[in-house]
Parts: C-alpha cells; structure tokens; sequence
C-alpha cells in the first residue's frame, strides 16, 4: 500500500498539493520532513499524531527528516494561536532538542541506508545568517500581501476584545518565512521534496513550497502533504487529560498515567485513535472491532491501544508494571508490587490525609478511621464501629476488626496505609 493509501484507510489524510502522491510513486525513495517545536523538553500525544506521519513515510520506502525547530523555536508559530507565546533562552531550547531527540529514535529507525531517518536542526543554518542577508536572499520573494492572507495571521491581524486575539507581532509575522526558508535549505542540501505537518500547518508548508519555487527561478519543484488534526468525537482537541497534557517523557506523565489515558478512551474515539496511533493493520483493526463490537464492556479496543502505544513510548517492562499497577485498583492485585511513584499514580484521584505516627501508639483501628484521620474517611467512631461490624472496612486489603490496634497492618513502604470503605478508597500517610 502506497503512503497516501495507508494514510486515507487510517483516517489520518486531510490535503496535498496536486501532484504529491505521483512524485512519491515515482521517485522513490524520496526525502520528506516534519518540523518539531522545542519549546518543552517533551513532545506529547499531539506530535505524536504527527510522529505517526513520518512512521508511515519511511515504511512506505522514504526517507524521514525531523526537523527541531532550534532557530524558529525562539520566535513562536503563531498557527492555532491568539496570543504571543513567551520565549525562551538557547540553553533551554537546547535540553529541549536533546529529549526530544531520544523519543523520536523510539519510532523511526536511523541508520546509513536510503531510507535511515535523520534529525536536523535549523539553528545551525540560522545562526550565522545576518538580518540584512537574510532579508536580501529571502525576505524579497514573498510579499507583504502573500504572507497576510495565510489563516494563521489573518486570525490575528486587527486583534480587539471582541474576537479574543491581541494582533501579532513582526516577530511571528515572520515566522512562515523562515519555515519556508527551512524548506529551501532542506530542498537545496538534502534533496528533500516534501513537508508534511498537521492541517494547520499548510499555510507554513506552502509558502516553502512557493519560496522553493521563487527562489530556484521556477524551477524548483516541492510538495506538501497535512494530515488530519485528532479530535475527540465531540470536536475537542485530543491529548489532555484532566490533570493536564499528556506527555511522552515519563517523569513527565508516568506510564501508568499514560496507559490509564488510552485505556479510558471513549468508545466513539477509539477506532480512530487506534488507527492513528498503532502499526496494527486494517485486519487486526476490524478483528478487535468485531471482538469489541460482541462485549463493549471488556474495552478490546481500548487493551489493544493502550497495549501498543505504551510499548512503544515506555517499553515492554513499563508497560506491564502499568497492567499491574491497574489490576491493583480494579482486578485485587498486590499492593506490596507497587513502587512510591505508581502507588501515588494509582491513588492520584482518592482522597488523601496524613496522621502521626505518635497518635496510633496504644489506639485501635476504630480511632485512625475516624478521630486520627479527622473525618476524611469517617464523620464519627459510632460509624466507623458499624461498617467494620458489617464487614465493610479495609486496610490495605485485609478486614478490619472491632479488637483490632491502628499498629496491626504493616503499612505499605514503612509509611502508607490504603483504606477501602465499602468500594471507596482512601490513602493514609503515617508521619
């Protein structure tokens, strides 16, 4: 199956410029790049649609550049954006290409052949580039009106209250004509002939292959592909979770967090993601649909695309530690198997209270469930007594007595103790 065919059936094609799929037919192998944005030391799941792109280049028998925006990384794009984004210094942008480096060589396969994938940076051939050179070489070939009928400055030129917007500065203004630069440096010293980005990319990615053509006396030739942005069903961006963006760097959104995220999918969005987002091929795909389709309540969909992606983020020892970490909550696993870090993970979302160890000397279980733990777990000792007497209370899985001390379970790590009240959980940290 050719790029363009594998990128429609996934749900992930949106447009091309005429002429595309023929020179990626033809002219195999060809070079094409996407362009990352280094302004936090982690990509996300957004980029990771993106990412996707450059997978599906290079098994279709291309080439994949990732370009890390060092040099545009310091202005900002404006695409998608209302307002002017904060800018940061070398160093940090530098710590920021080295990890996303390292997640990108999880997914393409770099080496010496045709098709080896390779990452470029465009502060190297913009540091040394002069304002005036650089507007003498490139600034004259688009004009002013060019570059102000782009979406992406049409929605802030005249920015008032009312539409939101607060106008855009030279600085982003200027932005597609150094991602068009890009283009022509890539298209001059590697051959690349195609980028590639999401939808609200194209007008970036157009005006390099314009300036490609301008700047080569029209002979210059180059393409543009955008694949679809990924929304949920109800027209949200995907990629946040309640606590915010979801991460590819571990210390960043833990692989338990990251698994639970696709785990808990929503029927509706699932059979995209799992397009968009897995190597699985369109038969695998519709054998889980029709598995999934026969008991909606086992979440097959769901597994399988947690499964993969978690794999091939996290690794294979991550990914299980993540089933275990989840068995733990929901399937009766051991406690005792969790490290600090997924415990926490784990018991994020229940309420949390810390009591002394001094006050659980000599006192029964009764007093740390209710009167030590300032009635998080229970209003009154009298309540307490009641639910133990009916076989309801937990700590951290065994059954608590009515002649039972607060001393009598091992806390979890010498500091932590889980309390179940009926199917509610509650973590208890001894101080």
């Amino acid at each position: 199956m050719n790029l363009i065919d594998e990128l429609r059936w996934r749900g992930m094609f949106h447009d091309m410029m005429p002429g595309t799929e023929e020179h990626l037919l033809k002219n195999a192998p060809i070079t094409g790049y996407i362009g990352f944005d280094p302004t936090a030391p982690s990509l996300h799941i957004g980029n990771l649609a993106t990412i996707m792109l450059l997978v599906h280049l290079q098994r279709a028998g291309h080439r994949p550049l990732a370009l890390v925006g060092g040099a545009t990384g310091m202005i900002g794009d404006p695409s998608g954006k209302s307002a002017e984004r904060n800018l940061l210094d070398e160093e940090a942008l530098r710590r920021n290409q080295a990890g996303i480096q390292a997640q990108l060589e999880k997914f393409l396969v770099f080496d010496d052949s045709p098709t080896g994938a390779r990452v470029v940076n465009n502060y190297d051939w913009f540091k040394d580039f002069g304002f005036l050179q650089f507007l003498r070489e490139v600034g004259k070939h688009l004009t002013v009106n060019y570059m102000m009928a782009k979406d992406s400055v049409k929605r802030r030129i005249g920015g008032n209250e009312e539409s939101g917007a607060e106008g855009i500065s030279y600085t982003e203004f200027s932005y597609q004509l150094l991602q068009g630069y890009d283009f022509y440096h890539l298209y001059k010293e590697l051959g690349t002939t195609l980028q590639m980005g999401a939808s609200d990319q194209w007008g970036n990615i157009t005006t390099g292959t314009e300036l490609i053509r301008r700047m080569s006396g029209g002979e210059g030739k180059a393409y543009a592909l955008t694949g679809q942005l990924i929304t949920k069903s109800d027209g949200t961006k995907y990629g946040k979770s309640e606590t915010g963006t979801v991460w590819l760097d571990g210390a960043m959104t833990s692989p338990y967090q990251f698994y639970q995220f696709f785990l808990n999918a929503a029927d509706a969005d699932v059979p995209r993601l799992i397009r968009v987002f897995t190597l699985l091929s369109q038969p695998e795909i519709e054998a889980l649909e029709a598995e999934h389709a026969a008991a909606p309540h086992l979440r097959t969909l769901q597994k399988a695309l947690a499964q993969d992606v978690t794999i091939r983020v996290h690794g294979q020892a991550a990914y299980e530690a993540a089933v275990a970490a989840s068995q733990v909550l929901f399937g009766g696993g051991e406690l005792s198997s969790l490290d600090e870090a997924t415990l926490l993970d784990v018991f994020a979302g229940v309420p949390h209270v810390e009591v002394s160890r001094a006050e659980l000397e000599g006192q029964d279980a009764l007093t740390l469930l209710s009167t030590a733990a300032g009635s998080v777990i229970f209003s009154s000792k009298g309540e307490a007594r009641k639910m133990v007497q009916n076989n309801g209370v937990k700590l951290n899985r065994q059954k608590v007595t009515l002649d039972q001390t607060a001393t009598a379970v091992a806390p979890l790590l010498d500091k932590y103790l889980v309390a179940q009240k009926g199917k509610n959980y509650f973590l208890i940290k001894l101080v």
